[in-house]
């Protein structure tokens, strides 16, 4: 039940305070290398697109890894690695730091995306581990769950920038330092046969790819613009609104907290939807307003006591006895509130997916409509499409 002082109708970190391990660490500064592309560069990204785009005679097809987005910088013993918000991941992946010794040139700067193998597939939520502040957990995992280097862009080499070359070359000099199959550092494959394309986007999601990105062989390296193309896969559900997290703003709904039934006949939380225009915010708090819960009634119930348990895991992890529930604290940002709203599981909603990640959504769902016609009950995961598994190792072979 709520501490005191806390209403009935909502819990959240404040009855479970993070301790001092998921603080935010404490950055300190990092050597920055000596080459012609210098850190902090933001990536150069994707438009998103609903179709494939046809072959015009200069677009290069590339499979969409599902990791971190990393920038390498090298200079001789120092390696920086570069994320896309512009601070570093070096401190949290030791390993690729001696992999990039070991397996890129002497001056580099190499732009990719950090992921991590598990078996046959990739693994987004044992790469979300990896993100820790306590030194010793961040070796340990290193050695336990090491990731890997995916290669698809090269921005400079020696004391030569290749911002300003088209991709077309950047392409064929980044092939050029990868002469055999690295163990830790590998080279994204690459097409540019659309049919091929399209054959990649619909198998190689089977071993957790997220897409298809499309790059103009004719264009330079563009930071923080979308020059690029990304085409992902698009379904639909339906799952029941289990509650709702305010907007910082204000107490307008700012994500609608999703559940889907079981085979354990069990509620689990699934995921989010988050992406409403301010006045729909508004009109969805009247909407919602008659289904306000007491969260002792609600299928979370245990919501609390399940979320203190859950320190150290990603923001929605799974809870006793199996069941999914919400998160208490941000692997991201331990200051984020993450309290919800419980609502009568009563009202069921259709919304669009890219894809799974183990029994949740990958990514934030997107409102479709409202669906009165189904019952919650009958919102199972049952429904939903999984991909043909597909071998990671076939992939990176190419």
């Amino acid at each position: 039940m709520p501490a005191a002082g806390v209403p009935a109708d909502r819990v959240g970190p404040a009855e479970t305070p993070a301790p001092a391990d998921r603080a935010e660490p404490v950055e300190e500064p990092e050597p920055v290398p000596n080459l012609p592309v210098r850190p902090p560069v933001p990536p150069m990204l994707a438009k998103p697109v609903k179709a494939m785009p046809k072959q015009n005679g200069t677009l290069f097809y590339e499979p969409k890894w599902d990791g971190f987005r990393c920038i390498v910088f090298r200079d001789g013993d120092e390696v920086y690695l570069g994320s896309r918000k512009e601070r570093p991941f070096t401190r949290y992946f030791p390993e690729l730091i001696e992999a990039v010794k070991a397996e890129l040139p002497e001056r580099c700067v190499v732009d990719g995306e950090i992921v991590l193998p598990m078996g046959s597939q990739l693994d987004f939520d044992a790469l979300q581990q990896r993100i820790h502040p306590a030194a010793s957990r961040v070796k340990m995992l290193s050695e336990r769950t090491p990731a890997q280097f995916v290669a698809f862009d090269l921005l400079a080499l020696g004391d030569e920038s290749l911002m300003e070359a088209p991709f077309s070359e950047r392409r064929a000099r980044l092939e050029g330092i990868f002469p055999e199959k690295g163990e830790s550092i590998r080279l994204t494959p690459v097409t540019t046969s659309d049919e091929q394309a399209a054959e990649w986007f619909e198998t190689f999601e089977g071993a957790g790819l997220d897409g298809i990105i499309v790059k103009p062989g004719d264009q330079p390296y563009i930071p923080d613009k979308r020059t690029m193309f990304k085409v992902k896969h698009e379904r639909t559900a339906d799952v029941v609104i289990c509650g709702y997290r305010e907007h910082k703003s204000g107490p307008v709904v700012g994500s609608l907290l999703l559940g889907l039934y079981g085979d354990d006949g069990r509620l689990h939380h699934v995921g989010v939807a988050a992406s409403f225009p301010m006045a729909r915010r508004a009109e969805l708090v009247e909407e919602i307003r008659p289904y306000l819960a007491e969260l002792s009634e609600h299928p979370w119930g245990h919501w609390a006591e399940q979320a203190a348990a859950n320190v150290g895991q990603p923001a929605a992890g799974p809870s006793r006895g199996g069941q999914r529930v919400p998160g208490a604290v941000s692997r991201w940002n331990a200051k984020k509130d993450l309290s919800f709203i419980p609502l009568r599981p009563e009202l069921v909603i259709e919304v669009a997916y890219d894809q799974m990640e183990g029994d949740r959504f990958r990514h934030t769902a997107q409102w479709r409509r409202w669906r009165p016609d189904r019952t919650p009950e009958s919102c199972t995961y049952e429904q939903l499409e999984r991909p043909v598994s597909y071998n990671l190792d076939d992939i990176l072979a190419r």
